[in-house]
C-alpha cells in the first residue's frame, strides 16, 4: 500500500464496499487525488467507468505526487470509494461497466 511508505501525515479513508473498515493514507496524496476526482467526475449522468476515471486522473494528477502517473488508479479507487462512502459520489449500479457521478 503506497501509505506505508510516506512519512507524511495521514488521513483515514473509508470504503464504501466494506463498512466499517477504515485505512490512514497520505493524506497529501489523497487531498489531490480528491481534487482530481471531483473535478473530472461529472454531476450528471451517464457518469464515468472505473477506466475512464484512471484515464482522466492520470493526465489530471500533479506529477510531483504521481510521477510518470504510478499509482494513480490504486488512489483513484482508494479516493472515490472513501467519497462514495460519504455520500460525495454515487454509482450508477445498473450501468455494465458501473458509472460513477459527482453528487454535489
Amino acid at each position: 500500500m503506497p501509505a506505508k511508505n510516506s512519512k507524511g501525515p495521514k488521513i483515514v479513508v473509508e470504503n464504501v464496499n466494506v463498512p466499517g473498515y477504515t485505512v490512514s493514507v497520505d493524506a497529501a496524496h489523497y487531498e489531490s487525488m480528491k481534487e482530481v476526482l471531483l473535478r473530472i467526475l461529472p454531476k450528471e449522468g451517464p457518469g464515468l467507468t472505473q477506466a475512464e476515471m484512471v484515464a482522466k486522473a492520470a493526465s489530471a494528477a500533479d506529477p510531483e505526487l504521481f510521477p510518470a502517473r504510478g499509482k494513480v488508479g490504486w488512489w483513484v479507487k482508494c479516493v472515490h470509494l472513501d467519497l462514495e462512502a460519504k455520500g460525495l459520489v454515487a454509482r450508477d449500479k445498473n450501468a455494465k461497466p458501473l458509472r460513477w457521478r459527482r453528487l454535489r
